[in-house]
């Protein structure tokens, strides 16, 4: 392993320890390939499965393995949406799913989990509804603390994402936030997720690698 590796290794060890005392599961995975099957392993095949905007799954393969495994899972696909109303639908049934898929935007040294969400049906899921959360993560998303965390999502997160999805703000433009409050903007809600009331219903899968913004 590189320094580096190494270093996010001895990091991840004492995360999980404070994530654990937040009634997170947590653990560390090496590679993404690892982290594939780690998720694999906890999703039970004949489980209605959903998932935030994520590119960290993308980057993984798991959206692509389950999307293609309809015999085994069933995936409520918002991309398929005819239109709104029926986009509104999908997200009301994410709520009752077995399994909600996503990334986190940021952690914090002492295992607490920020976001920033736009539509708010990501932050949604995480804090209520879904039976099981799964959440995968590089190691590059750790900061120190939660003030740390915001100012790493809107500088080092927000501005690439608004570009991936080719949106209207100011940080699109200049790379910078704006402090906008254009109807583009994917910053509308802020949740710092301290613990979870329900032990063990949050899934934390640290990576070491560099993965998603």
């Amino acid at each position: 392993m590189t320094p580096k590796q190494n270093a996010w290794r001895l990091q991840a060890d004492s995360v999980i320890r404070q994530m654990e005392r937040r009634h997170f599961h947590a653990c560390y995975c090496s590679t993404k390939e690892e982290a594939f099957k780690k998720a694999l392993s906890i999703i039970e095949k004949g489980s209605v499965v959903a998932s935030g905007g994520s590119e960290t799954l993308k980057e993984i393969g798991l959206l692509d393995y389950i999307k293609s495994h309809p015999e085994d899972y069933t995936y409520l696909d918002r991309s398929k949406a005819g239109s709104e109303e029926e986009k509104r639908k999908i997200h009301a049934k994410t709520i009752l799913s077995d399994y909600f898929l996503m990334s986190t935007n940021a952690f914090t040294a002492d295992g607490q989990l920020v976001n920033i969400d736009g539509n708010g049906n990501r932050v949604g899921a995480l804090c209520f509804g879904p039976k099981h959360v799964i959440i995968i993560t590089g190691m590059n998303k750790l900061v120190p603390t939660v003030e740390d965390a915001y100012k790493r999502i809107r500088q080092g997160a927000c501005p690439p994402n608004c570009l991936r999805l080719n949106l209207e703000t100011p940080c699109a433009k200049t790379g910078f936030c704006g402090e906008c409050l254009s109807g583009s903007s994917i910053c509308a809600s802020f949740v710092t997720t301290r613990m979870s009331r329900n032990p063990g219903r949050i899934h934390v899968i640290l990576v070491g690698e560099t993965l998603g913004y």
